[in-house]
């Protein structure tokens, strides 16, 4: 009987182990911090080194499908659906994030990124920053699935 009990613990571990993060998969309606209004629907995606990324799936402002000018290195001058604009977001326990980078299409400028899940899951609060995070800004971001 003990034996059984070692080894179901043991596999409920390594389950919980290699259970994906709350993130990958969800998709999120950007809203602008600025103007309140929704710019994109985004999905994160874990990647193989446990990082999370997150791309651009539509873009929810007319006229700006395009707009990625400003953007560096292959996407440059190209359509905003695809582009990822996470890179590296790590859980840091529980409903943290931390050690990512995001990178604003509009300015094509990367800042540092952390966040945490909020509101049972229904919002992603971030804070892009440069430096230090009291040089940055917040975006709520609400979960579409």
């Amino acid at each position: 009987m003990k034996k059984i009990a070692l080894a179901l613990g043991m596999l409920s571990v390594t389950v919980l182990a290699n259970a994906a993060d709350p993130l990958n998969g969800t998709v999120w309606k950007t809203i602008d911090d600025q103007t309140n209004q929704p710019k994109a629907m985004v999905k994160f995606t874990e990647q193989k080194n446990g990082t999370l990324s997150a791309s651009i799936q539509s873009v929810l402002t007319p006229g700006e499908e395009n707009a990625c000018t400003k953007c560096e290195g292959p996407y440059k001058n190209k359509s905003l659906k695809g582009v990822t604009i996470v890179h590296n977001l790590k859980n840091t326990g529980g409903t943290s994030y931390d050690g990512g980078s995001i990178m604003d299409p509009k300015t094509g400028k990367t800042y540092k990124l952390k966040g945490e899940l909020a509101d049972g899951g229904k919002k992603l609060n971030l804070r892009g920053y440069i430096g230090i995070s009291a040089l940055g800004r917040n975006q709520t971001w609400i979960r579409a699935n």
